[in-house]
């Protein structure tokens, strides 16, 4: 009953390797194919650079929501939490503020389609009704998914995933031999070191980057999710240093230090996102396309 729902693109002229996009919480694949002021999306930007696109929605989730595990939708609105979790600003005195130097698309009619992008799971299996989602259940369906790329194209996949997406894309790592590369937009962790996930990325030798955006650290006293990110963006480098020191490749990038400024959780959607979609394309010809 549980599986993935793929929509998939191949361009004219196909000169990259092919790419497998995985959604975070609450989200589905829309957020890859647009963005709330109606510009163009990865999806499209990475066709155009001439890679074949395979947008998820994951087991439980939009297109996928056919489930055999029961539960019940929590209808209550949660979009003042999120704001603040995705560190697109804070909701103070009835009001969405944005953080300074904000990238994301601003209006109250951008915010509207952001937060109707959001979708539920249909598959909450504990009695509090949270959404607690299956990683392997997930990770399992990834990996048929690049594992069915791999039988049309004969290629393998560089995997993109993002937020709570970050969990079992690290886990698909140990059902499939066909990665080429894991591209992690702020994943919710890194995988702990010496861990099964850890060892199957190790023993396949698959190149991975880290993103992330701006705002995040102690220092950003105006931002209530600044400090979690700092810490969970902390396990990536100490992933880092392991993989490393193993003979892995493990780049962690901070936009601002790349001097890409104002960016939060969904820098994929953010006015600048093309620039930030350059940046990883120039990472896969450097790390990943030389080494097919």
């Amino acid at each position: 009953m549980d599986h993935a729902n793929v929509l998939y693109q191949i361009p004219a002229e196909e000169t990259g390797l092919p790419m497998v996009f995985l959604h975070g919480y609450g989200q589905s694949r829309m957020g890859w194919m647009t963005t709330p002021d109606g510009r163009e999306g990865w999806s499209d930007m990475f066709l155009k650079m001439g890679h074949s696109v395979f947008l998820i929605d994951q087991p439980r989730r939009g297109e996928a929501g056919q489930t055999s595990v029961a539960g019940t939708i929590n209808t209550e609105p949660s979009d003042q939490t999120w704001y603040t979790q995705f560190r697109i600003g804070t909701y103070l005195n009835d009001e969405f503020t944005y953080n300074e130097g904000s990238q994301f698309p601003a209006g109250e009619e951008a915010l509207d389609q952001f937060f109707r992008q959001m979708t539920p799971d249909t598959g909450m299996d504990n009695a509090g009704g949270d959404q607690n989602i299956d990683n392997t259940v997930v990770a399992q369906a990834v990996a048929a998914t690049i594992d069915e790329v791999y039988a049309r194209t004969g290629k393998d996949s560089i995997l993109v995933t993002h937020s709570q997406g970050g969990m079992p894309g690290w886990e698909t790592a140990r059902y499939t031999d066909h990665i080429a590369a894991i591209v992690a937009i702020e994943p919710g962790m890194a995988p702990q070191v010496d861990s099964d996930d850890y060892k199957a990325l190790l023993e396949k030798k698959i190149p991975v980057i880290f993103y992330y955006g701006d705002y995040i650290g102690e220092e950003f006293t105006d931002v209530p999710a600044a400090a979690m990110w700092g810490f969970m963006a902390s396990t990536a480098d100490t992933f880092t240093t392991s993989y490393t020191a193993a003979g892995g490749i493990s780049t962690v990038v901070h936009l601002p230090d790349e001097g890409i400024t104002g960016n939060d959780h969904f820098m994929f959607q953010d006015m600048n996102n093309d620039v930030i979609a350059e940046h990883i394309e120039n990472w896969i010809q450097a790390n990943v396309m030389s080494a097919e």
